[in-house]
């Protein structure tokens, strides 16, 4: 039984390695690639629309109330971090009532990159908010100076249980379905696949919400320091 998608190697040479986190992972960007095209070729304003670009706004909707009422602000600027996370991560766990299929977020390198991209996310949208000295202040100075190391080792600490989380309950789910599947062949498995989907939809939810609420505390500004970056700006 492999335990990740990274044990399975469907090609090498030398030391290049293609596995099937790799393959599944542009799988899962090449179908939501194409989805959007087909989705957004013939976009219209009209009461009347296609059914693709129905669920598409549902979605876009969905996402952006969700984070306009977890970080209080205009969702504007998160919204495409957030809602390609989210997509992706729900993409890749819903394709596995496909045979065959090995879902990317089944790797830890998967979910390490996509913890990344949310450790670098957090500055960007706090300085573009705050300003670098403001968000510097704010984030890793308070509430006294004094916690600069332990607000650092934070920092880290949230990348590592956001990639941790997420493996983890994808990769625990995979397994407890292929052993049921040897043991009971027919029951058992459906009931676990489809306990699995709404798991894997909970888990890209979490991890969008998790990148959300890291993402708003980092843009967070009161009264009193909008006024102060209001006027060191100008």
């Amino acid at each position: 039984m492999n335990l990740t998608p990274d044990q399975i190697i469907l090609w090498q040479r030398g030391f290049i390695t293609i596995n099937a986190t790799l393959v599944f992972t542009w799988l899962v960007m090449a179908l939501l690639v194409l989805f959007s095209w087909l989705v957004t070729r013939k976009l219209s304003p009209k009461i009347s629309i296609s059914r693709g670009q129905n669920i598409l706004e549902v979605i876009v909707l969905t996402i952006n109330q969700q984070i306009e009422e977890i970080s209080q602000q205009k969702a504007d600027d998160y919204l495409p971090f957030i809602g390609t996370l989210f997509i992706f991560i729900a993409v890749s766990n819903l394709l596995t009532i496909f045979p065959g299929y090995h879902p990317p977020t089944g790797s830890l390198s998967t979910t390490v990159a996509l913890a990344i991209c949310v450790f670098f996310a957090v500055p960007f949208y706090g300085i573009k908010k705050q300003g670098l000295l403001n968000y510097f202040k704010r984030y890793y100075l308070q509430p006294t100076p004094i916690m600069l190391p332990f607000n650092i080792i934070g920092r880290f600490s949230n990348t590592i249980s956001l990639s941790v989380r997420l493996f983890g309950n994808v990769m625990s789910g995979t397994m407890i379905v292929a052993i049921l599947l040897s043991i009971a062949p027919l029951f058992l498995p459906i009931v676990m696949q489809a306990m699995g989907l709404i798991t894997g939809l909970i888990q890209a939810f979490i991890f969008a919400i998790l990148a959300t609420v890291f993402i708003s505390a980092a843009t967070q500004v009161e009264a009193k320091d909008l006024n102060t970056i209001e006027e060191t700006k100008s």
